[in-house]
């Protein structure tokens, strides 16, 4: 491999033996052979994947990007706003950036989707990982390393990189050298690469576009919307563009099922002022230590494993969830083996996309119907359905609140009256729990599409009324926090009959 005399940055990805596969089966996942050194070309220079280290024990795969300074400025669109001699004396050549980010999603786009035709058991198992950054600008110091990437599993190392080792009186730079440790899929720690390393840069190569936004919420499934510091990492991974924030914050409120002003006004937000790490107070550094060891279950996850153990509890295993959305309980129904029979559906055609995905990623690849039984299907609640037939139990998490009101008796009718499985499961927003959240106008919903949010008198008289109507008994179960004035922040009726 022939190097020009130009920068190199590196991020070296390591392995070890797991009972899974021997170390090696990293080249399967990341689609690149051990015994070759590919290289592909970037607009802003050249990429290189290697393997210093090949052994069933262990493996290390690296990513070299060659930054050729004078391309880079050439490929600068005419909007760039920079047309000083920064543009050609900087340290992108040197340091792991958006340059690597961008190189990441060409050189390795199937790893980062989690597709492994040749290992899919391994593609979808977490695994013992090693990744190191030696050269990382990190404005925020190691601190901002260690909030960002410990909620997420990673044992963090980041040592700072003196400006001059020969003059340590010059102090620290903005660079660290960082290392982090975990077991987690593969695809998901190159996702979380893709998306912190201009995060912690706070800065990009590039102009910004709405399709930015696409990019962040795709690489962000499954993590971000939980992250402690989401609003942080979404407004420095879109540099601020205020339109596209409230975007990227929008989604992953209704992804989340929060107002947008939760997750804006993230407690941790704020920017740090840079400083030196060592002189933190002890009881700030066990607050932040404390808070990345039990990082906060997101309400979203806490409903769902609500309603799996409703589920378990009434003895349930065939489940229909109507009103699927993007198949987060779905996925979950077809990995648990209590469940012998899952089926989905939805009234938007995007959703039943979205859903068909999550269960591809849930599930082995050669995983076929005959495996336990499962369908995702295009469907109206509102419309009497014979695929809706023949389940122990119907979900519907957080649905009726989209229904306008006067559609709601044509809801009842098809579910309690038609479909009538013996178990149904109704969670919705708990309307008095909206005064919790911070920044929430007086009388406003939690998400745009609501049609209405209930109290908990109103819930339980509208289910009190379909339980009598069409012969079922119904309890309910709070779900989240129990606040002792407003109730919980959602509210679940399980009717059985």
């Amino acid at each position: 491999m022939a190097v020009r005399n130009t920068g190199s940055v590196l991020l070296t990805i390591t392995t070890t033996r797991s009972p899974e596969a021997p170390a090696s089966d990293l080249g399967f996942l990341l689609h690149k052979h051990p015994d070759k050194v590919q290289t592909f070309g970037q607009a802003f220079g050249t990429a290189h994947v290697f393997y210093p280290e090949a052994t069933g024990d262990r493996c290390t795969a690296a990513l070299l990007l060659e930054v050729d300074p004078v391309r880079l400025v050439r490929t600068r669109g005419k909007d760039t706003p920079d047309f000083s001699l920064g543009q050609y004396v900087n340290d992108r050549p040197y340091a792991a950036s958006s340059l690597l980010a961008s190189a990441m999603a060409g050189v390795f786009r199937t790893a980062l989707r989690g597709r492994c035709d040749a290992r899919p058991e391994l593609a979808a198992t977490a695994i013992p990982l090693r990744i190191a950054l030696p050269a990382l600008p990190c404005r925020g110091g190691p601190g901002l390393a260690e909030q960002l990437f410990a909620p997420l599993g990673w044992r963090v190392e980041a040592v700072p990189v003196p400006l001059d080792p020969g003059f340590p009186e010059w102090g620290d730079s903005r660079y660290v050298a960082l290392t982090l440790r975990g077991t987690l899929r593969l695809a998901d720690a190159l996702n979380q690469i893709y998306v912190l390393l201009p995060v912690l840069d706070h800065a990009k190569h590039y102009w910004m576009a709405s399709d930015e936004v696409d990019k962040l919420i795709r690489a962000g499934e499954g993590w971000l919307a939980a992250h402690p510091a989401r609003a942080r990492i979404v407004r420095r991974y879109l540099a601020n563009r205020r339109g596209l924030v409230r975007s990227a914050l929008g989604r992953l409120a209704a992804a989340e099922d929060v107002p947008e002003d939760a997750l804006d006004r993230d407690p941790i937000d704020e920017e740090p002022p840079v400083a030196d790490p060592t002189s933190a107070e002890p009881a700030a550094e066990e607050a932040a230590e404390a808070r990345a060891a039990a990082p906060p279950v997101p309400l979203a996850e806490r409903r769902i494993r609500t309603v799996l153990e409703v589920l378990r509890e009434e003895e349930a295993p065939r489940v229909i969830d109507l009103g699927c959305g993007s198949g987060k309980l779905l996925a979950r129904l077809v990995t648990d083996p209590f469940f012998t029979r899952v089926a989905g559906t939805d009234v938007s055609y995007r959703a039943i996309t979205m859903a068909h995905n999550a269960l591809g990623r849930a599930l082995p690849r050669r995983a076929t119907a005959h495996d336990k039984p499962w369908e995702v299907f295009q469907g109206a609640l509102t419309y009497a359905d014979e695929r809706f037939h023949g389940y122990d139990a119907a979900v519907l998490m957080e649905v009726v609140e989209h229904v306008d009101p006067p559609r709601l008796p044509a809801v009842e009718h098809v579910v309690f009256g038609d479909a009538r499985p013996r178990v149904v499961v109704v969670t919705t927003p708990n309307a008095e729990y909206n005064v919790r959240y911070e920044g929430l106008a007086p009388g406003a919903m939690r998400h745009p599409d609501h049609r209405f949010e209930w109290t908990r008198e109103e819930f339980r008289a509208w289910a009190g009324q379909v339980a009598e109507a069409h012969g079922y008994r119904v309890r309910y179960v709070p779900v989240g926090d129990e606040d002792p004035e407003v109730g919980p922040p959602t509210q679940m009726g399980v009717f059985t009959r």
